[in-house]
């Protein structure tokens, strides 16, 4: 019982001192982030916010293959959602997508797929409760449902589903969150 106690305030002290980063990092600017070169985390919210200036709302890691990545979702000074993936690794970008409302015009211009059909393919991929649901402008153009699926056994995935094709084009298991949903 002891160690629980122990372990629990170690979790929720972690989780203070990462959401503290984050809240500094996204105040201070990050021409003044001087990471190490041990410091993964560093190095990509770097990345992240020279790809896209602005505040670091929330971090997720996830297992995409083998490979770690972070995805940082930024609020712009404009208000333009960006969600920025980071490979863990190496530290480049590796995707930029702007967040929309669903009735963004671009969006349903892009969107030939309903997002009731695009849930239920993101859910026959992984059957669970959806917990967040994000419409998506690509760098290229295409629009992709997002979301966010927590399965019975309290496994967390983003699927990602083709707004146009209807075909899954992302699925990755999420191993955490920091942020705000």
């Amino acid at each position: 019982m002891r160690l629980e106690s122990s372990m629990f305030r170690l979790s929720i002290g972690a989780t203070l001192i990462a959401a503290a980063f984050f809240a500094n990092t996204a105040m201070a600017g990050h021409d003044n982030l001087k990471p190490k070169a041990h410091d993964s985390l560093g190095k990509s919210v770097k990345a992240a916010l020279a790809s896209h200036d602005g505040k670091i709302v929330k971090v997720e890691f996830k297992s995409e293959g083998k490979n770690g990545v972070y995805e940082f979702d930024i609020e712009s000074a404009d208000g333009t959602s960006w969600d920025i993936e980071v490979d863990a690794k190496t530290a480049k970008v590796t995707e930029v997508e702007q967040e929309v409302k669903a009735d963004d015009a671009k969006f349903k211009a892009a969107a030939k797929v309903t997002e009731a059909a695009a849930k239920a393919t993101a859910l026959a991929a992984h059957p669970g409760t959806v917990a967040e649901t994000e419409y998506e402008i690509e760098a290229d153009g295409k629009a992709s449902y997002e979301f966010d699926i927590t399965s019975a056994d309290g496994k967390e995935y983003k699927v990602e589903v083709d707004a146009t094709t209807g075909k899954i084009v992302e699925d990755n298991e999420e191993l955490y969150q920091i942020g705000k949903e």
